[in-house]
This record gives structure tokens, sequence and C-alpha cells, in this order.
């Protein structure tokens, strides 16, 4: 019956100690591009501002 506890309680460690150590798993998932076909469409550009111009200077008053 001790040889059974004992198996038990080893097993049960064991997986204790495999669930908690640090994995050496390097592998990543690489997510897949939406499907052409969804009906969707990219947003618009937004247009480009128009240049801007300084503003037309008023003429001097005339000299006296």
């Amino acid at each position: 019956m001790k040889k059974l506890i004992l198996a038990s309680v080893s097993a049960i460690a064991l997986f204790g100690v495999a669930a908690c150590s640090d994995s050496t798993d390097n592998t990543t998932t690489q997510s897949t591009p939406p499907a052409a076909d969804q009906g969707t469409t990219p947003p618009a550009a937004a247009p480009e501002p128009a240049p801007m111009e300084p503003a037309p200077a008023d003429p001097a008053p005339p000299a006296q």
C-alpha cells in the first residue's frame, strides 16, 4: 500500500514539474492575410492639402 501511495505522489510531482518547467518551444504562429473577396474596401486616402500662398500685401498709401 505504501508503494502505491509513493508512486502516486511521485507521479503527481512529476506532472507538476513538467507543467511548470521552462519550455524551450520557440515556435511562432503567422496570421494569414484576409481573403480579397470579403466585400471590404480599403479606406480612401486623404486629399493632399493645397499649398498655402502668402496673403496679398496691401499697397502702401500714397505719399503726400
